[in-house]
């Protein structure tokens, strides 16, 4: 059982940068950040491969791109990632999750490829 805690949001103006974090309690495979605005369904944002430090960002995220903007990264010395939010956008506002896999198969970009989720952490962008 790997559990998950996530820190790091709040509320920021446009333009501004958050840094969320996520501690693992234990081993594994991949950590991603998701985010959610209801009614929608949680929506891949960036993964990291653990054991080679690679990231992955979506596309898209809501039909805008967050490559750029956005940047995973994870400390090398124990199973925490990161996500770096600069040049946030109104529409950046979202409840964002980080998520953890222990298997070693998927695509790393649905929320089902993912067996562990943190407890949620809200991000808030307006003037």
């Amino acid at each position: 059982q790997v559990q998950l805690v996530e820190s790091g949001g709040g509320s920021v103006q446009p333009g501004g940068s958050l840094r969320l974090s996520c501690l693992a309690s234990g081993y594994t495979e991949r950590m991603g950040w998701f985010r959610q605005v209801p009614p929608n369904g949680r929506e891949w944002v960036a993964y990291m491969n653990m054991p080679y430090s690679v990231p992955y960002y979506a596309d898209s995220v809501e039909g805008r791109s967050v490559e750029g903007r956005f940047t995973i990264s994870r400390d090398n010395t124990k199973n925490a990632i990161y996500l770096q939010m600069n040049s946030l956008e109104p529409e950046d506002t979202a409840m964002y999750y980080c998520a953890a896999s222990t298997r070693r198969s998927g695509t790393w970009r649905r929320a089902d490829d993912y067996n562990y989720w943190g407890q949620g952490t809200q991000v808030t962008v307006s003037s």
